[in-house]
């Protein structure tokens, strides 16, 4: 798979259950063996979308990160095990929450 944004119900989008019924106003994006969780937003709160989401994109073999999350993607993501690093981008230092997927690529 080519780095850039995944949109919901594409192809990739639909294996890893980001899709319109469970998110909107969402976007992923790919860059390298990771996929960044942009912008999440659930439909209905609660209901382990984003958690499936994140364990699909890590069975699937990529790492997870989520750039300056908000405290609630904070929450989910320290029950999962996520570790903060600080990164360097093109408009400085980014707080980033970073899990690696234990599992080889399916796909490139």
């Amino acid at each position: 798979m080519k780095d850039g944004q995944i949109l919901l119900d594409t192809p990739f989008a639909k294996k890893v259950g980001f899709t319109s019924d469970k998110f909107r106003d969402s976007w992923l994006w790919k860059v390298d063996n990771y996929i960044w969780l942009s912008m999440i937003w659930s439909k209905k709160e609660k209901q382990g979308y984003t958690t499936n989401l994140i364990d699909n994109i890590l069975k699937e073999g990529y790492g997870v990160k989520v750039p300056t999350p908000f405290p609630k993607m904070v929450s989910i993501c320290a029950k999962r095990g996520f570790k903060h690093i600080i990164e360097e981008g093109e408009d400085g230092q980014c707080d980033v929450l970073v899990k690696e997927s234990k599992l080889k690529l399916k796909e490139k």
